[in-house]
């Protein structure tokens, strides 16, 4: 029976929330030896070597003797990897985490925010306090309270000689920059930027060496079809969606997909306001993540006349938001929403054709 995701209303109980501090189902196998740096940029092959580093060094003791014998640790220096979307930076920080031993954890930035406030700050800081390594994937500012949130917790955890390593589309010094103006939201992140050794990433976005860089969406009566045909899936309305959004904490879209063969999202069109655009970002990088294919059709005055094949999905995003502070967010989700219509599109094609098993 098809379903919608608008119909859905996940509250992840704890036990789940802490189970989910893991990689992701799309980088399960990532690990620094199937890392395959581009020749052609070098700082990829020097944070693959940084990273290798870093690993090494996890669970050996911190600070002078002086520190041992009375019990402390000197506070624990992080990781920071910064790069254009599709670089490899989430590759390497979940290669990072396969290569460390002992108990660590690994999330996205609001996985975290939802978890301190599901056990409240200082529970959380006890809990994450007994990891060797917290990896945390995209540190974004969609919200000064919760980066400032974020921020203490690392201090706390780096006092405690946790290990913190993070990747973000922007310098943690830089962070906030363009967005906030804040004088002790600034000191916050510079603080917090003290802790890390930065590690920057250059390169072009791997997923076009596949060739795919269209959104393709399709009739959407194909769309429906298919939906109505395939158990598992979810069918939305584009707007209906969003509207849901509203209600639901972007910590809790990966819930959001749980058990969901593929999405099909009729009424496509271009957004031109922050809060949607970036909430269906979210969305995208959950679709990701757990590799949900996805179909698309576009709104009817979005659609080309007459048109009955595929066509493309142009100005998702609206030249405004694309001069924004988020200009790097909104391409990585045209990328990723690019590849995630591609994986779609290649359910309807015939099995074992060329374009099918791309």
């Amino acid at each position: 029976m098809t379903h919608a995701l608008s119909d859905r209303r996940p509250v992840p109980t704890l036990d789940r929330l802490l189970a989910d501090l893991v990689p992701p189902p799309r980088f399960s196998a990532a690990r620094l030896e199937n890392y395959v740096p581009d020749p052609a940029h070098p700082s990829q092959e020097e944070a693959k070597q940084r990273i290798t580093e870093f690993a090494a060094q996890l669970g050996r003791p911190r600070g002078g003797l002086l520190s041992r014998l009375r019990g402390r640790s000197e506070a624990a220096r992080g990781i920071y990897l910064d790069g254009g979307f599709g670089v490899g930076k989430t590759h390497l920080l979940t290669s990072l985490f396969h290569a460390a031993g002992g108990n660590r954890v690994y999330g996205t930035f609001v996985e975290y925010t939802e978890l301190v406030g599901a056990l409240g700050f200082q529970k959380a800081v006890d809990l994450l306090g007994e990891s060797v390594l917290v990896c945390i994937d995209e540190f974004e500012l969609d919200d000064p309270g919760d980066t400032l949130l974020m921020t203490r917790l690392l201090r706390e955890l780096s006092d405690r000689g946790v290990a913190v390593a993070a990747t973000s589309n922007t310098l943690p010094d830089a962070l906030g920059e363009g967005r906030f103006a804040a004088q002790d939201f600034l000191r916050e992140i510079q603080a917090m930027a003290e802790r890390f050794q930065v590690v920057r990433i250059d390169g072009e976005d791997y997923r076009r060496r596949d060739g795919v860089t269209e959104i393709v969406a399709l009739p959407e009566a194909r769309v429906r079809e298919h939906a109505e045909g395939l158990p598992g899936a979810a069918l939305d309305n584009f707007d209906a969606l969003l509207a849901h959004l509203v209600k639901v904490h972007p910590s809790r879209y990966g819930a959001l997909l749980d058990d969901v063969a593929a999405a099909h999202v009729t009424g496509m069109h271009g957004l031109s306001h922050h809060h949607d655009a970036l909430r269906f970002v979210v969305l995208v990088d959950r679709l990701y993540d757990r590799e949900v294919p996805t179909l698309v059709s576009l709104a009817q005055e979005t659609a080309a006349d007459g048109a009955t094949g595929p066509q493309v999905l142009t100005d998702l995003f609206s030249a405004e938001l694309m001069r924004s502070g988020y200009r790097k967010k909104y391409l990585r989700a045209l990328s990723r929403l690019a590849s995630l219509a591609d994986d779609g599109g290649a359910l309807l094609r015939p099995a074992g054709s060329a374009d099918a098993a791309r």
